[in-house]
């Protein structure tokens, strides 16, 4: 497919600096350097490790979905030049897919997302209560019903001038209240006095609608991938 409707250029090192903040994010390893981007030992059930391609090379991708197609396997490639436009969110997918052998699945799309950090206000609604904490380098939120049900929750982690936003989810029954806006809010202000300035995640389609409405600029689309077959 061509690449029409790019909407930006990815700011350099920015794709560096969200796996500097998802590792901390997680707890995962290290990242150690790779000529195409990075390898993550992750260490759970659901993932053993991941390989970050971040500039879409074609030859890259096709060796390592060769070579490491394992369960618990998996790859983010960021593929600038793709269009990022709505009506497109599957547009990396197309590019990616003939590039694997058999036994990869795509999990949701992906969009790299930055936004200049700033303090405002974080009105907590009615009949809703938000506890913010941090540990281990995490700041995390949530918000939770006055009986303790968790309504929506997410998490930042500062690495230096930058912080990246992680696993932000309102709840069903809670949606439609401003309460992603209440974390993404909380989680700004947390990170700015944490001495970041500027704000890096990947979002799903559904998450990018939020953080563009708070001021996020999306830049390049994620195609996330997944070994399910049998080991080779």
């Amino acid at each position: 497919m061509t690449a029409a409707a790019i909407t930006e250029t990815v700011p350099a090192g920015t794709v560096r600096s969200w796996v500097d903040g998802w590792v901390v994010s997680r707890g995962a390893a290290d990242p150690v350097p790779r000529p195409w981007g990075w390898s993550i030992d992750v260490g759970t059930p659901a993932e053993a490790g991941r390989h970050v391609v971040a500039d879409g090379d074609e030859s890259a991708v096709r060796a390592l979905a060769r070579d490491f197609a394992v369960p618990g396997r998996w790859l983010k490639v960021f593929l600038p030049g793709v269009t990022t436009a709505h009506d497109a969110p599957y547009a990396a997918q197309e590019v990616v897919a003939p590039w694997l052998v058999e036994g990869w699945s795509f999990d949701l799309p992906g969009f790299l997302m930055t936004t200049a950090l700033r303090h405002s206000p974080a009105p907590v609604p009615d009949d809703y209560r938000l506890r913010v904490w941090t540990r281990g380098g995490v700041i995390r939120a949530a918000v939770l019903t006055p009986r303790g049900a968790l309504a929506a929750r997410g998490q930042i982690a500062p690495t230096g001038p930058t912080a990246v936003a992680d696993q932000i989810e309102t709840f069903p029954g809670h949606r439609r209240r401003g309460l992603g806006s209440v974390v993404m809010r909380t989680l700004h202000n947390a990170a700015l006095d944490h001495g970041a300035r500027t704000g890096v995640l990947v979002a799903t389609v559904e998450g990018r609608a939020l953080y563009e409405h708070l001021g996020w600029r999306t830049h390049t689309p994620m195609a996330s991938i997944r070994f399910r077959g049998e080991a080779g």
